[in-house]
């Protein structure tokens, strides 16, 4: 399991999102999450994440988040409905964890089948 946390470090700009746990891709325990994967498949913010409100750096965490989850598909598909039902209500400091987003998944699969 991984576990995603956030702790803003500014009032504006790009915010780093840490990541820890259990690791199958190249990331390492306790580096941050890159946007660069989440932003080849859609560029929402050039800039990278952010949280708290329903803009585009919101956005780019969300299909960041799903896509470390769940295949491209899935992850296009529900991130922003993820967006408004958590990243835009996520506080100066959050966490989340691959469990959690992969049950919200699963349930929303359900739900709108």
């Amino acid at each position: 399991m991984r576990t995603y946390s956030g702790s803003r470090i500014s009032d504006g700009g790009p915010q780093p999102v840490m990541v820890s746990g259990e690791f199958l891709s190249p990331l390492k325990d306790g580096q941050f999450l890159s946007p660069l994967r989440s932003q080849v498949l859609y560029n929402h913010s050039p800039d990278g994440f952010q949280w708290g409100y329903g803009g585009s750096g919101p956005a780019q965490l969300a299909l960041a988040l799903l896509l470390d989850c769940s295949p491209e598909e899935l992850a296009m598909r529900h991130h922003q409905a993820f967006k408004v039902e958590f990243v835009a209500n996520w506080g100066d400091e959050w966490q989340i964890t691959s469990t959690e987003i992969r049950a919200w998944i699963a349930r929303r699969e359900t739900e709108t089948q």
